[in-house]
């Protein structure tokens, strides 16, 4: 693998382009998906408190480092920082007291002293968890006990502090739209340094780009192969990426993968791109694809495919009742 690349953050941080995505990655197959990635070279592991396998993934981590410790490849106590860790504080999370909460759960999930950034996974919170891996608690109608006052002003002023503890290097948000990140622009001590949205070709959310890029705030895509291994809603859009025409042509053209294409494009954007992946083969693949260059015709045809918000697949959130009645959750529906 070519030497990583990276992208500097509004916090003056450096963030690699390119990471292992752990959504729905099964905990007994995560660590070893962690532990290959880094042995390929990716520097950059996103998780979340959602995804339920926190463990896992610390527990991949540190048989790396173990290794590189070992090997005397990386001295003197530097080893931890060669690694970049995201994840995400819980929608059960969000109040006072709640942010800080979890992200020590999180750290102590991890076996982590700091994360390099921390997101507010979403926009909103839920309210009433009965316990730790309560992620959706109920009401007693058996709906989704939403939090219709969820205070992002607070959730953020309680984030900015988490950099203030040590606990976090950087923070940033996820899956927020336009009119939230002025919200927080506008009040923040500290400025989001990323927003975590789904990106594919068929839907390259322009305008959000232009805005984040405006505003020094770097995107993530998340599903950025078009998510083909997860359970889908029935009315969620299936994008078909790695089977398209177009990139099928420039992937022979490099003689490279769909999937190593369609990576590369977001890099060239300058976005981090997180492909999620267990298969060790499909990990070190994905892996490499800093060793080739689309050409400004191929980024042009490729930016064609883009069909805007329609073929957004994400839209888990549509299917809560009582989601649409809440002020900032149009961005889902």
């Amino acid at each position: 693998m070519a030497a990583q690349k990276n992208v500097k953050l509004s916090s003056g941080k450096m963030m690699p382009l390119l990471g292992l995505g752990c959504w729905q990655s099964p905990p007994e197959e995560v660590a070893i998906a962690v532990e290959t990635a880094l042995d390929a070279g990716y520097r950059h592991i996103d998780t979340a408190y959602n995804y339920l396998n926190e463990e896992a993934v610390g527990k991949g981590i540190h048989a790396w480092m173990n290794k590189a410790k070992g090997a005397s490849k990386i001295i003197n106590g530097a080893v931890r920082k060669e690694i970049f860790v995201v994840t995400k504080l819980p929608m059960i999370g969000m109040y006072a007291g709640g942010i800080e909460e979890y992200l020590r759960k999180s750290l102590k999930k991890l076996q982590l002293d700091y994360v390099d950034l921390y997101l507010v996974h979403s926009p909103i919170g839920f309210k009433g968890a009965a316990h730790d891996k309560d992620l959706m608690p109920k009401n007693k109608d058996g709906l989704v006990n939403i939090d219709y006052g969820t205070d992002q002003i607070a959730v953020w002023k309680e984030m900015e502090k988490m950099v203030d503890l040590g606990l976090t290097k950087s923070i940033g948000v996820s899956n927020f739209n336009e009119k939230q990140l002025r919200r927080l622009l506008a009040i923040g001590r500290i400025p989001p340094a990323v927003n975590q949205i789904e990106m594919h070709l068929e839907f390259q959310q322009l305008e959000m780009h232009k805005f984040c890029k405006e505003n020094n705030i770097i995107l993530t895509a998340y599903g950025p192969l078009g998510s083909p291994g997860r359970q889908y809603l029935n009315d969620s859009y299936k994008p078909q990426l790695l089977n398209n025409a177009l990139v099928k042509m420039v992937a022979d053209h490099h003689k490279v993968t769909t999937a190593q294409v369609l990576i590369r494009y977001w890099i060239q954007r300058n976005v981090v791109v997180i492909p999620k992946s267990t298969n060790k083969g499909r990990i070190q693949v994905n892996g490499d694809v800093l060793g080739f260059q689309l050409t400004e015709q191929e980024m042009e045809a490729l930016l064609g495919l883009n069909k805007g918000p329609s073929c957004r697949s994400f839209r888990q959130y549509a299917m809560i009742p009582g989601v649409k009645e809440h002020a900032d959750c149009p961005f889902f529906v």
